[in-house]
């Protein structure tokens, strides 16, 4: 399909960038990725995003569009084809409100595991990852009804949000030494997650775990280090 001029402001190892990319494959939307340099933001991002000043920014035919999953639905909107959100109004209103709970409460918690200031809100935040898994798993089940992914036969709205940050989750593991995605807790999570990763659409995109391990000590060595004279 023609690109139409589209651009997307992003790195490399930032889920939420993943997230449009994924949309974008699905699509079959050809794009120009740019990618921000670590530590920087270009005077195009800056331009682009001038409020939060952050990625991913789509630019479609010259126009920004910021935040990812309101980049999610624009691209759903704005090219046929793979359709992202539910047809029906009620379940795009759940699988927006899932979205958002994914960004709001399960993520940050899985991101305060590293930063935890006591073993006691280490172990709080660690309880939250389970607990959204759990809820997640219990929102696979009903909305899936026995189907691969949460948007049924195909990748959907839900299986962006959460799917974007199985690199991560599993960086996490992989540092932690804990495991989140268990099968006997979990098992159509996992399941899921295989299926997710090995897609077209997304195995090209999905960061390796051990990058992304190797990005996470170099940010840690960085922001710990003792400020120089």
């Amino acid at each position: 399909m023609a690109s139409d001029d589209v651009k997307l402001i992003g790195a490399w190892a930032s889920p939420y960038v993943m997230r449009p990319r994924i949309a974008l494959n699905l699509k079959g939307v050809e794009y120009e990725f740019l990618e921000e340099k670590f530590g920087s933001k270009s005077e195009l991002l800056l331009k682009s995003n001038p409020v939060y000043k952050k990625i991913p920014v789509l630019l479609h035919g010259g126009k920004p569009i910021c935040e990812s999953l309101i980049i999610v639905q624009y691209i759903d909107e704005a090219w046929s084809g793979h359709s992202i959100l539910p047809s029906d109004p009620y379940h795009r209103a759940v699988a927006r409100f899932w979205g958002h709970y994914i960004d709001d409460k399960w993520f940050p918690a899985l991101t305060g595991i590293s930063r935890a200031p006591t073993d006691e809100a280490k172990k709080e935040a660690i309880e939250q990852v389970f607990a959204g898994l759990k809820f997640l798993e219990e929102v696979l089940e009903k909305s899936g009804a026995g189907k691969p992914f949460f948007g049924g036969d195909t990748i959907g709205y839900i299986d962006i949000a959460l799917g974007s940050h199985l690199g991560w989750l599993r960086a996490t593991e992989k540092l932690s030494g804990l495991t989140y995605l268990d099968e006997s807790k979990t098992p159509l999570l996992v399941c899921w997650a295989e299926k997710f990763s090995a897609h077209e659409a997304v195995k090209c995109v999905m960061p390796e775990t051990d990058k992304l391990v190797e990005f996470a000590q170099m940010l840690k060595a960085k922001f710990s280090a003792p400020p120089s004279k």
